[in-house]
């Protein structure tokens, strides 16, 4: 049982997965396509003419992140699919599996013949993997996997298959493919020589589809949901890499099998934390709905109540409180066992705070808004201390939809915040965000509460949040038709083709400082920057060039 240290590395795909946003660092956004960039068309909306003008020069400079390119994200998709891939090797339906396999390339073979079969049959694994990753695309197109990540039916039903995959890891039952293909294709790997080798290699897929299902669901939703082209395909390329690699390395070095931990109750384990991480991450698909359709009932509390009970329970299982169908009987505690379960319970006390408003930096990200929590003396405390600077009481267009982050006087209409900074000699911050965004969270809870950046917004600027990804209707009079005849007929949709239009960028979050009066940018804009100092200067910087 000393060997469920390797369970470390399956823990590490889903924080890779569900906590680091595909495994980027400050330059990763949420890249919601929703409209293609035309710089030179213009919008027939009213209350947004003035926005779409020609190019706008640039007052000022301030050095800024760079806005993330599908490259960053491709590479984040391939870290992850391909710690998906180790998580799948300890898997109860692959490892048993490897020393078998690699002991049939080497048994009566020379060294070089042997791993010249077992790299071609790790060939044959990426090549299948690939080809279904490259199928989900052509399912889907281009535009249909852009729009994942905020449609709500499909955030829905991605929530209610990661349920069911949770569901499989913990034993409830086995996701199985139809026996049929799994002899028909063993059948035919028993004819020897290149095809026999690939057939070996799609049995193998099909046998393991219980265990490694689950998984290559999760990355596959995972990466459909960046709106990455091939984010489907380099995943599956990720994953069948890591899942391929071993084979040939072992039948290159046959002797290192001796050192590879027997098979036992601990894959078991493995699967079963597995399982509850599933769990845990499926509730974030359940609140991007929420948020985007304002149902206003799954908020903050709940969900950290949920990821409280979730992490708990994993604890407790480690510790072997708990047992599920499958278990082996646990004579004893590992110490590699005792450090994780120490981790995990360490993580779950860690998120009590939060149910008083903690801000919960390390996961902020990822947790519904600060503003959706009911109780929070985080915020309050946050304002009390620096004092907010409302120069108006009318309510704001749209402020029964949308909540204003840390209590700021934040506009959600674009005409309407224009007025406002004409009227109160302000420049303006546009926020282009969203509520499936985690990056925008991330940045609300964790710079935006900075007291020198704090002060900047609540006393310096007039703030627009434009959420690009909300599912309400506009009013007829909002509406907007395109020049090329398309109904924009929501908030999310008009704010959109806003941003692509005017500033050419369709990710977020997505800041632009402008002129109020000639509507002109005052410096360059920037995407997610996580240190502190770095947004001040670029807020720092505007107000220097609109002075």
């Amino acid at each position: 049982m000393n060997n469920l240290r390797k369970i470390l590395p399956a823990l590490l795909l889903f924080l890779l997965l569900g906590f680091q946003s595909h495994s980027q660092d400050s330059t990763a956004a949420d890249d919601l396509v929703f409209t293609e960039i035309k710089p030179d068309s213009q919008v027939s909306d009213t209350t947004a003419v003035s926005a779409i003008q020609q190019p706008q020069k640039e007052k000022g400079s301030v050095k800024t992140t760079p806005v993330p390119k599908d490259d960053t994200t491709l590479m984040g998709i391939f870290a992850a699919g391909f710690i998906g891939g180790l998580a799948a090797l300890l898997m109860p339906c692959i490892f048993p599996m490897l020393p078998l396999t690699v002991s049939f390339f080497t048994k009566g073979s020379e060294k070089g013949r042997a791993f010249q079969r077992a790299s071609l049959y790790g060939l044959f694994i990426i090549l299948i993997y690939v080809i279904l990753g490259l199928i989900i695309t052509v399912i889907f197109g281009a535009d249909a996997l852009n729009n994942l990540s905020t449609n709500g039916i499909f955030n829905f039903m991605f929530f209610l298959l990661l349920v069911v995959f949770a569901a499989s890891f913990l034993g409830a039952f086995e996701i199985t493919l139809p026996s049929s293909w799994v002899n028909k294709m063993d059948a035919n790997s028993d004819r020897g020589g290149i095809s026999g080798l690939f057939f070996m290699a799609g049995t193998l897929a099909l046998v393991s589809f219980s265990c490694t299902g689950p998984i290559i669901g999760t990355l596959l939703v995972q990466a459909a949901t960046t709106g990455a082209l091939l984010g489907p395909a380099v995943g599956m390329f990720g994953f069948s890499l890591a899942l391929a690699i071993p084979f040939a390395l072992f039948a290159l070095f046959p002797s290192a099998m001796n050192k590879l931990p027997k098979s036992g109750g601990w894959l078991n384990s493995v699967k079963v934390v597995l399982g509850l991480l599933e769990l845990a991450f499926a509730l974030k698909f359940l609140s991007n709905v929420d948020l985007a359709y304002h149902w206003e009932w799954f908020d903050r509390e709940l969900f950290l109540s949920l990821w409280i009970v979730i992490f708990g329970l994993m604890g407790f299982y480690l510790l072997g409180k708990l047992r599920f169908s499958h278990d082996s009987p646990l004579a004893y505690l590992s110490v590699p066992r005792v450090f994780l379960a120490t981790i995990v319970l360490a993580f779950t006390i860690y998120l009590i705070p939060g149910m008083w408003g903690a801000p919960l930096k390390s996961v902020s990200a990822f947790l519904p808004p600060q503003e959706t929590q009911d109780f929070d003396l985080y915020t309050n405390a946050l304002v009390g201390h620096t004092g907010n600077q409302h120069s108006d009481s009318k309510p704001h267009k749209y402020a029964d939809k949308f909540h204003a982050p840390l209590k700021l006087n934040v506009y959600f209409d674009y005409a309407e915040g224009l007025a406002a900074a004409k009227q109160q000699n302000k420049p303006v911050l546009i926020d282009f965000t969203g509520h499936a965004c985690v990056n925008c969270r991330k940045m609300e809870a964790n710079v935006w509460p900075d007291k020198q950046v704090y002060q900047l917004l609540n006393e310096d600027y007039v703030i627009i949040q434009l959420y690009v990804d909300d599912k309400s209707e506009l009013s007829p009079a909002d509406k907007v038709i395109t020049p090329e005849g398309k109904t924009l007929s929501t908030i999310g949709k008009k704010w959109s083709d806003l941003q692509a239009r005017k500033f050419a960028s369709n990710s977020q979050p997505f800041y632009v400082i402008l002129d109020p009066n000639t509507e002109e940018k005052l410096v360059a804009p920037q995407g997610a920057d996580y240190d502190a100092a770095n947004y001040r200067k670029f807020l720092a910087a505007g107000l220097a060039a609109y002075k």
